[in-house]
């Protein structure tokens, strides 16, 4: 609308028609009075109403008031037809070109598949049919260049790639113990050993009380640990075992506590000690008995598992430290308590499975309530033996033990009555000897410790579908405890009964740990000179132009101790009666040293009588009185003393006697 109030009309819009087609289309609208329809959209009819003279009127009016006509320039105008025949033209010239280019293309790729073999002639039983070679898709795609060697080389060459594949397929050749490195732990056999996920790290923990790590990337050729410590006071260290994360490690020690260090031997954490004078064990919040053994859960993080002597089994969490999660009890075929010696998780973690004391092995489903097992084998080993290790295969479904009656039984838990292969006489001294698995479940290996008259102790390799021994590797001068076959570095680590661990590897097979510090040279410390001002020492030089040596500090407290005034020492006792005016003992006061100069001027005998040595003197104490005859001259009585004649008058006289008579 406009100011006025009236609505503006346009035009009827003719309909513009598009016809896409080979022929040229006609015209889609005929454009009328061009002048007036420029600026519109479309055509506009030409039959205007009286409103629209008005507004026209009015436009022209405010173009001449204004002085310009619009707002910018006008919108390009596009012929959409000439647009569409022309793209039509352009796509019919390439399809034509591309046609007549095809069998130009087609004679070239055949001219090429047809080019002669420049050479001598391929052998007939090489060749086939057709005179194509019988090679393998892969050999195809190489070219041949120059004649093809004799019949019996090529023979020969298949023959060893055959034999080269074979000794790869072998259990032998898997094992990897071309090159050895061992290090030293200590004197005292090596109960524990563990590598973390990573394979970066070794944690080694021994019978004289120490742990020890170890950095593989960090050592050098002498294989030195980079940090020992003894977290356990003095009880032997039996497991030590890194998380599944590698941050972390459990220690089981001799005693009922367990510890978790980090990886770089800090404490983290220690375990509450059970009340031992509680007979359920269930209400006791942590062991009231020597550890056994110990594991981490495979899959969570913050789990692991202590068994004890106190016939439980008990599960953690690392972040209560105060009381356990769960106990479960072991009990015998009799009701009765029975120790378990070594306990471990399954692979996913659903079971807890341990071996007592009395033989049997029992599992419980840690899905559920922790009260019946879930699995449940009586005299699986011999009664009264402590069986050392069990471990679970990697495929779930089977499981060696090595026990203490000299014997390693692998089971399967789908038939779980009866061992599915035994082997014996494999004699063991500890009590932490280990069995496990290679990385690909082929083998069970286990170690063996010296009998009496043997000298070397050997590492067992075992054929997990017969049982049949694979390879008898010697390894040390005394027992072999425990073995380690890391899956991610392919390498063997053998803990021994002398204190030393060994690792084997092989160099084409082995990745990093032991390889890494195996030929790594241990670079010597270069000594740094720093020049110093030397003294010119002049013998016959006079002071003045001396210069006094500087004097350790050992020297100058040994001669500050011989000054009297520096080391403020006391004053000696006297031997002599006196000296630097000062009384010898038996004179330091004056009453004392009046005693002995004035009042006794002589030695006295012991033996002398004392009234002949008093009388002796009387006469001299009348002539001349010092002490006390002036002072009572005038009030004594005259003494008057019996003579000997009047004693001897009294003798005869009979009368009373003036001894006193005994009663």
């Amino acid at each position: 609308m406009d100011k006025k109030g009236k609505k503006i009309q346009f035009g009827n819009i003719s309909k513009i028609k598009f016809s896409i087609g080979p022929s040229p289309p006609e015209p889609a609208a005929v454009v009328e009075d061009a002048p007036e329809a420029s600026g519109g959209f479309g055509k506009f009819s030409t039959a205007q109403t009286e409103d629209g003279k008005q507004a026209q009127e009015e436009l022209d009016g405010m173009e001449k008031i204004m002085g310009f006509s619009g707002f910018g320039k006008k919108a390009k105008q596009f012929n959409l037809e000439e647009l569409v025949a022309q793209a039509k033209k352009t796509a019919s010239e390439k399809i034509s070109v591309a046609e007549k280019l095809a069998p130009l293309k087609l004679d070239e790729e055949k001219e090429e598949s047809d080019e002669e073999f420049i050479g001598p002639p391929i052998p007939e039983d090489l060749a086939g049919p057709s005179g194509d070679s019988k090679k393998d898709d892969e050999d195809s795609d190489e070219e041949v260049i120059g004649p093809l060697p004799p019949k019996n080389l090529l023979a020969e060459e298949n023959s060893d790639d055959d034999s080269e594949e074979e000794d790869e397929g072998t259990l032998q050749s898997k094992i990897p113990a071309s090159h050895e490195v061992h290090m030293v732990h200590g004197s005292k056999a090596v109960l524990a050993l563990s590598v973390d996920p990573a394979g970066a790290r070794m944690a080694s923990g021994s019978i004289d009380y120490e742990v020890k790590f170890w950095d593989f990337q960090g050592m050098d050729s002498t294989c030195q640990s980079f940090r020992t410590m003894t977290p356990c006071e003095n009880h032997p260290i039996k497991y030590v075992q890194y998380s599944i994360t590698g941050d972390l490690v459990l220690i089981i020690s001799g005693s009922c506590q367990a510890k978790i260090l980090d990886r770089d031997g800090f404490e983290k954490a220690e375990f509450v000690k059970g009340d031992m004078y509680i007979t359920d064990m269930a209400n006791t919040k942590g062991h009231v008995a020597s550890l056994t053994s110990g594991t981490w859960h495979p899959r969570i993080r913050e789990e692991f598992l202590t068994a004890a002597e106190d016939s439980t089994l008990r599960i953690w969490d690392m972040w209560n430290k105060k009381m356990q999660l769960y106990v479960i009890k072991c009990r015998s075929q009799s009701g009765l308590k029975t120790n378990p010696t070594c306990c471990t998780y399954s692979r996913d973690g659903n079971l807890v499975a341990c071996v007592c004391y009395d033989g049997s092995i029992l599992m419980w489903d840690h899905r559920k309530a922790f009260v019946n097992t879930a699995k449940c084998l009586r005299n699986a080993h011999a009664n009264q033996t402590e069986a050392s290790s069990i471990t679970f295969s990697h495929g779930e479904q089977m499981f060696a033990t090595r026990g203490g009656d000299e014997t390693l039984k692998l089971w399967d838990l789908r038939a779980f009555k009866k061992p599915v292969h035994v082997a014996e006489d494999l004699f063991s001294r500890y009590s932490t000897t280990e069995c496990s698995f290679s990385p690909d479940d082929s083998m069970v290996l286990t170690g063996v410790s010296m009998k009496k008259g043997e000298t070397e102790g050997k590492l067992k390799f075992f054929d997990k579908n017969t049982f049949e021994l694979v390879q008898d590797l010697p390894v040390t001068n005394s027992h072999v405890i425990r073995s380690i076959w890391h899956q991610k570095l392919n390498q063997l680590l053998v803990g021994c009964g002398n204190g030393i661990i060994k690792a084997y590897y092989d160099d084409k097979k082995s990745f990093r740990g032991a390889t890494l510090c195996a030929n790594k040279v241990r670079r010597k410390v270069r000594d740094t000179h720093t020049a110093v001002g030397q003294q010119i020492i002049t013998p016959h030089a006079l002071p003045l132009f001396r210069k006094d040596r500087p004097k350790s500090l050992k020297k100058q407290m040994e001669k500050a101790r011989l000054d009297p005034v520096k080391s403020r020492r006391p004053e000696l006792p006297l031997i002599a009666k006196g000296q630097g005016g000062r009384v010898a003992t038996g004179g330091g006061t004056l009453s004392s040293y009046v005693i002995r100069n004035l009042g006794i001027s002589k030695k006295i005998e012991d033996d002398q009588d004392p009234r002949e040595a008093i009388l002796r003197f009387a006469k001299d104490a009348e002539e001349n009185p010092y002490w006390i005859a002036p002072a009572y001259k005038k009030t004594q009585p005259t003494p008057i003393f019996q003579s000997p004649e009047e004693e001897e008058d009294d003798d005869d006289v009979e009368g009373p006697s003036n001894k006193k008579q005994k009663v």
